[in-house]
């Protein structure tokens, strides 16, 4: 939305003609979008409603999380009071901080990995004198069923197969 719609929105509901549910429901945005533009905007002043920057360092998202912990605000209340758009990405960089601390919140690399990740182990056999009998006479029964099996397979295929005819001269 432009700066000048979100400065009509958020006037209408400072005048007091509406609420936040009214001034959504006329100009068909959400109650709770309009409820982070008058923070942002009490915040902020009207700078808080215009294009906003996307991407801040770990030292920035650090003094931020910090701020949140200490006065015990929510995501809506830090990012109107930072004037981060997006106040969910708070959320993400909480549960990084914890997994990573601030090396966690530095910026990740963006695209597809250059190289294809390595293929999974191949599970290698143990070799045949580290067998028991009774492992080589199981492998032994199960070579001769499949070998016989695929004898069984290769006559069917033989004797069924389709025999060449000579094109017709009509």
């Amino acid at each position: 939305h432009s700066a000048r719609f979100k400065r009509s929105v958020v006037d209408s509901y400072l005048c007091g003609d509406e609420s936040y549910a009214s001034a959504a429901s006329k100009r068909g945005v959400d109650a709770a979008t309009v409820r982070k533009w008058v923070a942002l905007y009490q915040a902020h002043g009207w700078a808080g409603l215009s294009g906003k920057y996307d991407h801040y360092d770990a030292t920035f998202k650090l003094s931020v999380l910090e701020r949140m912990w200490r006065e015990g605000l929510s995501y809506r209340q830090t990012a109107a009071l930072f004037n981060i758009r997006n106040a969910s990405c708070l959320a993400g960089w909480e549960k990084r901080y914890h997994a990573g601390g601030i090396e966690a919140l530095g910026p990740r690399p963006g695209g597809r990995p250059m190289s294809k990740p390595p293929a999974p182990a191949v599970p290698v056999a143990p070799s045949d004198e580290a067998k028991s009998r009774e492992e080589l006479l199981a492998e032994l029964k199960q070579l001769r069923m499949e070998n016989a099996y695929l004898k069984k397979l290769e006559a069917l295929t033989q004797g069924h197969a389709p025999k060449k005819h000579k094109p017709s001269r009509r």
